[in-house]
């Protein structure tokens, strides 16, 4: 990893909001995918414009929005990335989307960035050089689980997943984008999400480094660590806890798991 990943890592997220200053959330066609999720012009224009600034000769691509190419498996270094992680909240014009980018060399994430358009926030990171955060939400300091301020699920919470947590001590605060709430944690934002849904890697490999260069818990369910750039691209679900909270989280998803 080099200063240089970075550097191209926030000239890209420059670009993918220029594109995106074209749209209006809130205001979009949509169409739907194989599978039933949505789809815009705009998830399909970030995308265009995340490939041509990114990857460089040798580097494999890997993204929701374009046809995966086994040649990727080969690489040593591959961007994963999602152009617009939470469609549904962009169509629908909840600021809870975000432009989704990570880095996985050798297979593990070592570079991200999350930017989310709607809220000016952005949160990019890398092993060995700490995570940056620029928005305005504070920054969190609970210690212990039962201060926390837990990032859930939005279509979670609507299916009844997380009523089993209504009276806990902790507080739930549903959010759209699985990417941008574990961006949020990595940056200190919340303390503490999980799912225990499927998800891609699309989804989360850029918090994944995020969550790694800021020396927070970043596992699967099961506790095991995810190796990046796989050819099976389904995560089982993923946790994610800041450094105070990791023991807690961790063993609070092993008993409900």
């Amino acid at each position: 990893m080099s200063l240089d990943d970075l550097k191209r890592i926030n000239e890209a997220l420059d670009s993918a909001a220029e594109v995106l200053s074209q749209f209006t959330s809130g205001d979009i066609a949509m169409t739907r995918k194989r599978g039933g999720s949505p789809l815009t012009e705009a998830d399909l224009a970030v995308d265009e414009t995340l490939r041509g600034a990114l990857p460089w000769a040798g580097e494999g691509w890997l993204s929701e929005e374009t046809a995966d190419d086994s040649s990727r498996l080969s690489c040593s270094r591959t961007w994963i990335v999602d152009p617009i992680d939470g469609t549904r909240e962009f169509v629908d014009g909840l600021p809870e989307w975000c432009v989704s980018i990570g880095l996985s060399v050798e297979g593990v994430a070592t570079a991200g960035g999350v930017l989310n358009p709607a809220t000016g926030e952005r949160i990019v990171g890398a092993l060995g050089h700490g995570v940056s955060y620029e928005g305005h939400r504070p920054a969190r300091d609970a210690t212990t689980l039962r201060e926390a301020k837990v990032a859930v699920s939005r279509s979670e919470v609507r299916r009844g997943a997380w009523r089993a947590h209504e009276d806990a001590p902790y507080e739930l605060v549903p959010m759209g984008s699985v990417a941008y709430k574990n961006a949020l944690v990595a940056a200190g934002r919340m303390d503490a999400t999980w799912t225990l849904f499927p998800k891609n890697e699309w989804d989360l490999a850029g918090p994944a480094a995020l969550l790694g260069a800021a020396n927070a818990l970043a596992t699967l369910p099961d506790g095991s660590h995810r190796t990046w750039n796989s050819a099976d691209t389904r995560l089982p679900g993923f946790v994610a806890a800041r450094e105070p909270l990791a023991d807690e989280v961790h063993s609070l998803v092993s008993s409900v798991g």
